[in-house]
């Protein structure tokens, strides 16, 4: 196995600091979703998104530890196992059902309220039009959040 060493902050400790501005959380929420498109593409899952799990190098955001990441098996109605970050973790990875794309499409809703509020959706919900896109991400119900991370990135880039 070989891995790369990526040198930069996480986000984690970026956002110690302060919330990120609306323009700078959708450049990286754009760029994980671009990064979460190829490894959809492989049928694979990521299930642990949160900001420790993000590096920035100067512009460039990199998703990194794949420790949680498992393939998608559509048809299995379950056997996920009890993993993730809580708070970060969709309600479908606490063993509820088989965890998919959705799975991280809810992670990303998480994430992007952090970035801008400082805290999870459930406690402060960030405003305007990014909220909505929150609410819409942190559906319980996966079949009603953005079918997939292009949805997701095309209504960040509204």
């Amino acid at each position: 196995m070989l891995e790369e060493f990526i040198q930069g902050d996480t986000l984690d400790f970026l956002l110690k600091a302060a919330p990120l501005s609306p323009k700078a959380t959708r450049e990286i929420i754009i760029q994980l979703c671009q990064a979460l498109r190829v490894l959809h593409s492989f049928g694979a899952v990521h299930r642990d998104i949160k900001p420790e799990n993000v590096i920035l190098r100067e512009r460039e955001a990199v998703l990194i530890d794949f420790d949680a990441a498992r393939l998608h098996k559509p048809a299995h109605e379950n056997g996920t196992v009890v993993l993730g970050t809580t708070g970060f973790a969709a309600p479908e990875q606490y063993g509820l059902s088989q965890s998919g794309p959705q799975a991280d499409i809810y992670s990303l809703g998480v994430l992007i309220n952090v970035m801008l509020t400082g805290e999870h959706s459930s406690r402060k919900l960030a405003d305007g039009r990014l909220g909505r896109v929150v609410q819409r991400c942190t559906q319980v119900n996966p079949e009603k959040r953005y079918r997939s991370v292009i949805h997701l990135m095309e209504a960040i880039r509204l």
